[in-house]
Order: C-alpha cells, then sequence, then structure tokens
C-alpha cells in the first residue's frame, strides 16, 4: 500500500486535507538533508536498498569523489543535489505552530535545511476590537473576535517566521480563497504579492517593520473586491524550498463594503449620514395610515455577535455564487429575494391571515437579531412569521451588517398594481357596488420598504443615490419574488424603463387610482379618476435624532404640478392601460372625508366627517353610496361591517357636513392585527351624472406599554423595569404575552403572562444585568388574540462598571 510521505516533524500527512502537492524530488523527502542515507524516499530504506542506491550513484562519479564523499559527506554533496530546486511544501500539522515567539530561535531537530526553510510561525492578524485595524476600518462594534474589515482600505498583520526575513532571496505572499471554487480569474483566490510600496485600487502587500523573526505587512484591497469570508494562508519561497502555512480558522478575514472609500460604489461623503444609515443600530419603524401615523422602535442589531455569520449565511444559501459578491446591485437583490421564503426558503415566512399558532404573530417581533439567529441556528429554515415591516427590518439589519446604507422607509397609501398598468384600477358595477373579484389592485394603508445607497453604473447618469428595495413577497421580478433595487431619481421622473422594477415602485408611490363602471353589454367605462389618492408622507427616521423625516420628495415631484403629471404620463405610456389618460371631466361637486384629533381608540366608537361641496350656482341632488369595512393593512378587504345609501340634498355654492359613526360593537368581532379600517363613498349627481367616488382608510389607535426603569443602570449589576399597561377593551383579554429584549440589556423573551380583565391596568416588573455601556433601549411588546401592535420603549443609559464604582 502506498503511504505518503511524512512531514519535517515525523509526522504522516493527511494529503487529503489540503491542496494537491506537487512531484518533489527525493532530496526534498529528507527530514535531515546533510545524511543521504537517513530518512529518505517514503519511508525508512533497507540496508540493502542504500547500498544499492549509493553503488548506483557512485557510478556516475570518479573514484576521489566517491571517497571524498564517503569521507565526509556533509562537505562533499552529490553534484545533483544542488540542481534540485523543487522541494516538499512543509508546514502541515507543523507541531511547532503556536510556539512562544519571543525571538528566540526554535527547535530545528538538527537540520540545517529546516532551519534555512523560510516557515511560518504565527500569524497576528490584530483583530481586538479596539486596535488599529478595527477601528480604522470602523467595524470596532461588531460583537466578534474576528478580523472585521472593510475593502478598499489598508489593514495590519504580524507574522513570525522561523528565521529573519531577508528580501534578496526569499519570496513571500498571501493568499485568500473565499466560497466552494476560489478561482483566481473570478476574484475568488486572491493572491496577494509583497511590494516595495502599495498602489491604491489593487491587492498588494508591503514589510512596514521587521523585529528579528517578525515582520509587520500592510496589507491593501481594492474597493471591487468581493465581501464574504476569506481563507488566509501563507506561502513563502526560498533557495531552500517552499513552505504554505496551515489553514487556520481563527485567521479567516472577513470583508465588507466600504462607505468610507471613495472609490467604493456604496460611498457616502457624509459622515452623520454614515453614523445613521451604516453604524446606528437602532431605529423607527412607521406605520398606521397617512393621517394617523404610528411608530415603534426596532433594534436592528447588526453587531451583535452571530448576526454577520447569519448573514453570509443567507448569501450562502442563495446559491449566487461569490463571484458577484463584489457589486452592491447584486447583493442586495439577492438579499431582497433571500428575506422572504417564498422561491428560496429564506429568511421569513409571510402571513396575512391572521392565524399564527404556529408560529410568532408579526406584531411580536421588536427586532431583527432573534429571527436571523433562529434562521442560522435552524440552518435555513424559515422563521414564523413576518409582514411587510418585518421584512425591511431585517432586510436594513442585512444591508448595515455587510457594510451597505440602508434606511426603513414607509409609503402611505401604498399601491400595489398587479397588471403593470401603472394605474389603480378600481371595478364597480352597474350600481356602483364594488365587484371583489375583478379588483385585484389594492391600496395598502402603508406598505415599508427599504432604500439602499450605490452609484449606478449600469444606468445612465444621475440615477446613482438611494435606490428602493424591496422584500415583501408582492409580485416576481424575472421569475423570482424581489423587487429592485430602483433607483429614486428614475422613479421621480417616471423613467420606468430603467430596471430594476421602477415600474412596480412608481405604482405604489405615484399611481392614479381608476375606477371603471361595467356595462350593459360586460365592458367597462372609465367613469372617474383620483390623481392624488396614492403616495403620500412617504417617511424614515431622521439621521441624528427620533424624528420623522418625509421623503417623499425623492420619489414624486409635488401633487399637481407639472412636472408631477408628465412624470406619470411619461410611466403610463409604457404600462398596459396607456389609453386611460383622457381629458378631464368637469366636476362642480366634491365629496372629502376627514377625522378629528389623532382619531378614534381601540374600543371606541370612530367618527368621520363627510363634507360635500356644490362649487355650481345650481342646485344638486346626490344619491350617496357609503359602506365600512374591516381591512388588512394591504388593503385586502376581510370583511364589510356597514352599508348606508344616503340622498343629500346641495343649494348652489352650499357646503354640507355629514357626521358618521361607526360604533365598536359593529366591528369588534372582525378586528385583526392592525385594526384598520375603510370607508367607500361612491354617487352620482343626478343633474349632470357627475361620479364622485373616494376611499378613506383609518385605524383605531392602540395603547402604549409603559416602561419605567427602577435603580442605577451598571454593566454587571442587576437592575428592574416595571412595565404598566391598561386594557381598552370592554373584554377580557386571553393568554396575554409580553416580549421584551434590549441591545446589550436583555436577550430576547417571551413572558406568559395570562389574562387582563376588562379595561384592567396591571403592571410586572423584569429583572436583567446590562452587558453593555452607554444609551440604550429596552423594547417591549403585548400581544393577545384580541389586541396586538401594542408597544412601548425605553431610553436607558448604563455606566461603566468602573464608573458606576
Amino acid at each position: 500500500m502506498w503511504l505518503p510521505p511524512p512531514d519535517v516533524s515525523g509526522q504522516w500527512i493527511n494529503v487529503n486535507s489540503r491542496m494537491p502537492v506537487e512531484t518533489r524530488s527525493i532530496r526534498d523527502r529528507s527530514g535531515v538533508g546533510r545524511f543521504p542515507a537517513v530518512a529518505l524516499g517514503f519511508g525508512d530504506d533497507t540496508e540493502e536498498e542504500k547500498e544499492e542506491k549509493e553503488e548506483n550513484d557512485d557510478k556516475k562519479e570518479n573514484g576521489c569523489r566517491r571517497w571524498l564523499r564517503k569521507v565526509c559527506p556533509c562537505c562533499c554533496r552529490r553534484p545533483s543535489d544542488d540542481e534540485v530546486t523543487d522541494t516538499l511544501v512543509t508546514g502541515i500539522d507543523d507541531p511547532e505552530k503556536g510556539e512562544e515567539t519571543d525571538g528566540e530561535k526554535p527547535a530545528t531537530g538538527g537540520s540545517e535545511l529546516d532551519e534555512l526553510l523560510l516557515k511560518v510561525r504565527s500569524i497576528d492578524l490584530m483583530k481586538s476590537k479596539s486596535g488599529q485595524n478595527r477601528t480604522e476600518h470602523h467595524t470596532d462594534l461588531y460583537q466578534s473576535e474576528d478580523l472585521i474589515i472593510r475593502r478598499g482600505q489598508t489593514f495590519q498583520m504580524w507574522m513570525t517566521l522561523s528565521r529573519p526575513y531577508n528580501a534578496d532571496t526569499d519570496k513571500l505572499h498571501l493568499e485568500l480563497k473565499t466560497g466552494p471554487l476560489p478561482t483566481v480569474s473570478k476574484g475568488t483566490h486572491v493572491i496577494i504579492p509583497l511590494v516595495e510600496d502599495l498602489e491604491d485600487g489593487r491587492w498588494e502587500a508591503a514589510v512596514v517593520k521587521q523585529d528579528d523573526r517578525q515582520i509587520k505587512l500592510s496589507v491593501n484591497s481594492p474597493p471591487t473586491a468581493v465581501i464574504g469570508r476569506y481563507q488566509l494562508t501563507v506561502e513563502t519561497n526560498s533557495a531552500n524550498g517552499q513552505f504554505i502555512s496551515t489553514h487556520d480558522p481563527a485567521n479567516d478575514i472577513y470583508m465588507l463594503f466600504n462607505p468610507w472609500c471613495e472609490d467604493d460604489a456604496v460611498f457616502m461623503d457624509s459622515e452623520e449620514e454614515r453614523q445613521e444609515y451604516v453604524l446606528n443600530d437602532v431605529g423607527r419603524i412607521y406605520y398606521g395610515t397617512q393621517n394617523q401615523i404610528g411608530v415603534r422602535t426596532w433594534n436592528y442589531g447588526q453587531f451583535d455577535d452571530g448576526i454577520l455569520a447569519a448573514c453570509l449565511f443567507i448569501m450562502d444559501k442563495s446559491g449566487t455564487p461569490p463571484s458577484g459578491w463584489g457589486d452592491p446591485v447584486n447583493v442586495v437583490r439577492v438579499i431582497s429575494a433571500m428575506i422572504n421564503s417564498v422561491d428560496d426558503h429564506g429568511v421569513v415566512a409571510g402571513n396575512w391571515s391572521g392565524v399564527y399558532a404556529d408560529g410568532t404573530s408579526p406584531t411580536v417581533w421588536s427586532g431583527s437579531v432573534e429571527i436571523l439567529k433562529e434562521y442560522y441556528k435552524n440552518k435555513g429554515t424559515p422563521v414564523k412569521y413576518g409582514q411587510c415591516w418585518i421584512f425591511a427590518g431585517v432586510f436594513t439589519t442585512v444591508l448595515r451588517c455587510l457594510g451597505i446604507p440602508g434606511r426603513t422607509v414607509t409609503n402611505f397609501s401604498s399601491a400595489h398594481d398587479t397588471d403593470v398598468s401603472l394605474t389603480t384600477d378600481v371595478y364597480l358595477d352597474e350600481n356602483l357596488e364594488p365587484i371583489d373579484h375583478l379588483n385585484a389592485d389594492s391600496i395598502w394603508n402603508f406598505h415599508v420598504w427599504n432604500d439602499c445607497w450605490m452609484t449606478r453604473s449600469d444606468l445612465p447618469p444621475g440615477n446613482g443615490g438611494w435606490q428602493a428595495v424591496d422584500a415583501t413577497p408582492q409580485e416576481t421580478s424575472q421569475g423570482t419574488f424581489r423587487c429592485g433595487p430602483a433607483s429614486l431619481a428614475a422613479v421621480r421622473h417616471g423613467q420606468v424603463f430603467l430596471k430594476h422594477d421602477a415600474p412596480f415602485v412608481f405604482a405604489e408611490v405615484n399611481s392614479d387610482k381608476i375606477y371603471w363602471q361595467r356595462n350593459v353589454d360586460g365592458t367597462f367605462s372609465q367613469i372617474y379618476s383620483e390623481k392624488k389618492t396614492v403616495g403620500h408622507l412617504i417617511s424614515t427616521k431622521a439621521v441624528g435624532s427620533n424624528e420623522r423625516h418625509d421623503i417623499t420628495d425623492l420619489y414624486k415631484h409635488p401633487e399637481g404640478t407639472e412636472a408631477e403629471r408628465i412624470a406619470v404620463e411619461t410611466a403610463c405610456s409604457y404600462g398596459s392601460k396607456a389609453e386611460a389618460y383622457s381629458s378631464p371631466t368637469a366636476a362642480d361637486v366634491t365629496v372629502e372625508v376627514s377625522m378629528d384629533g389623532e382619531g378614534p381608540k381601540m374600543g371606541g366608537d370612530a367618527e368621520l366627517t363627510i363634507m360635500l361641496r356644490n362649487s355650481s350656482s345650481e342646485e344638486r341632488k346626490i344619491i350617496l353610496h357609503s359602506q365600512a369595512a374591516v381591512m388588512y393593512y394591504t388593503g385586502v378587504h376581510k370583511a364589510t361591517v356597514r352599508k348606508d345609501e344616503t340622498d343629500v340634498d346641495l343649494l348652489p355654492n352650499e357646503e354640507k357636513a355629514l357626521e358618521w359613526t361607526l360604533e365598536y360593537k359593529d366591528y369588534k368581532d372582525q378586528l385583526i392585527d392592525q385594526a384598520a379600517l375603510m370607508l367607500t363613498l361612491s354617487g352620482r349627481v343626478k343633474e349632470t351624472q357627475q361620479v364622485l367616488a373616494t376611499q378613506f382608510s383609518f385605524r383605531l389607535r392602540t395603547p402604549d406599554l409603559f416602561i419605567k426603569p427602577i435603580g442605577k443602570a451598571v454593566v454587571g449589576e442587576k437592575m428592574s423595569v416595571e412595565i404598566s399597561f391598561t386594557n381598552p377593551l370592554p373584554q377580557v383579554l386571553k393568554a396575554v404575552k409580553f416580549h421584551v429584549e434590549g441591545l446589550g440589556l436583555q436577550t430576547a423573551h417571551t413572558i406568559h403572562y395570562g389574562d387582563i380583565g376588562s379595561r384592567a391596568s396591571v403592571s410586572l416588573t423584569e429583572h436583567f444585568v446590562p452587558t453593555l455601556p452607554g444609551p440604550r433601549k429596552l423594547l417591549a411588546s403585548l400581544n393577545c388574540r384580541q389586541l396586538t401592535q401594542v408597544h412601548g420603549v425605553v431610553d436607558i443609559l448604563v455606566e461603566d462598571k468602573s464608573d458606576g464604582a
């Protein structure tokens, strides 16, 4: 049976555990070097074999030289010895690896060759969170002991060698490999040469300091480098042979995108924005309706221990080749598909049914960490359940973790165009009643997606900057449920022919709502259009504060302006209903719905005002149909809870206000997660046949949880908070659960509380030990079948233990 050669330590090498080794000469297999009769070949030679080899070799030499060589073999070696240059790759399973590197020459077993061979004894990547590499690369916040760096920037490392490095006679280079099939031509197998002076934009290394056997290298990477986890090895060559270090997982290098590097596609020149969109690990997500905007705090937790590994696991699980991971356009497109579970068993399973018994209700989650860790721990089993703000919150975490500036964005009155018409179509029958099975388009009360920041070299100039991406599975893009990146500049100008998915995003924020009535022969005629219904108060957290920042102007021109109308008509000319744009019909009666204050509370009656105006000098008679329905926040109808028909007479130039009330008893049995309702009004003016139509969405406000810290907050010392809540409903809340979490305060966990009586107030005390100093946020949410979307947050300033002493 053939056996592999032993390494220099005398141990047998598992050749399957490393890269193939070139065929080497007999001399290279010597563990001693000076004594050709010892430890040659693939094992110890027998005496007969030794004598036979010597006799054969002796025939090639004259008698004098043979005699001299036998008397003093160390002084007179065979001529062929000096001519051999191919040497054994040593250093595999080297028992000397990890020895103290105090400058003393390591033991070499008496081998001159072993002493002269340039071997890597140890590598110090200077991985400390407070060290030069991590702080200069803005990765010191990651709760990891690995070397995490950003591309397009130099990093430092120390290397201890078996002897002093000689630049004149020794050669040394680094190798980095990532992905299952590292390839030089695809940038996944990187060979980093030693050079005298580093140049920007390329993989290079230079010796910047030498101390006996230790050398310090400065290593540079290009701003287009593939991101991900690299395996590091070192190869040396000298006159005495070649050495390749063993791969040590502790020396793996994590490469991220670099918003601080001007040549990186994700470069962002504002430090305040980098702090917000890359380094801030807590954010705000908006929800509700345009008239009643709600907000909740979200723990992104991109620096939490294990989150970077989970993000790279997501990229791996997508099956996309790592060679494409250097392009942020490609990366965000992959993430968009992988955050939802449709098609590819991605991170979060969506559920809008209201039934979550086999998982977690979407309203319970307060952050991304728990979700991502569960997905990673379960080796890619989708986490149950999520809705749009969950997909967006997790998306922001992954973007910021990988180094792409990102933010969570909420669009109120967000259209979902299903037929690429770039219009939102409402179909009515002959009696102006909605035809449910035809009304596939919908307008969500709110929809949450993401913006990410990058250049777009694949688009005409002017389309870089913020790009819309969406992980909520709504429509497919190139056969997969994903959306974006769509340039906000392209969306604003109606240039929907620019990739990716600009038509869908445009329809979400700026489509016209067109009403169609069925004729007797079954055809449909356009009877009315609303031009200002879709896309309001597009919101994200402000830079450096908890205020809401309105970014509607980035997505669309001001409503009703000539520029906005041109954008709509430009976009719709590429849609499937371009003929819908005809001359507007004159109208002298208008209808508008309004609501006082912050609107109705959960458990109370909903009161709205319907305002009718007649701007003509003649009397007008109107038949007004109203229908109240409980809606999913996505605009999908759940149940009609009230219908009315009213005759209204308007005098010339009269305004008339109609009070409309929906009582609690009418809606209490139909409520779902977001407590959303919609009032649909439609009517016709008897004298002119003018059609009136509008829809008004509103929600029932849920109470907050109040969180009060008790005692001083100090790292490592136990503290408490009191969480209090009042049930607003005239009914018992069954099987109530509280969910509590806070980065650096308390890991996410659920408290099974039990029932809470009608209108009852309760409080509970939560104990925990802070682990990180500085300003922290503790988040809590309440969930039960009768009441959801109840949450609270408190700011806690944690002192370091030394400060608090």
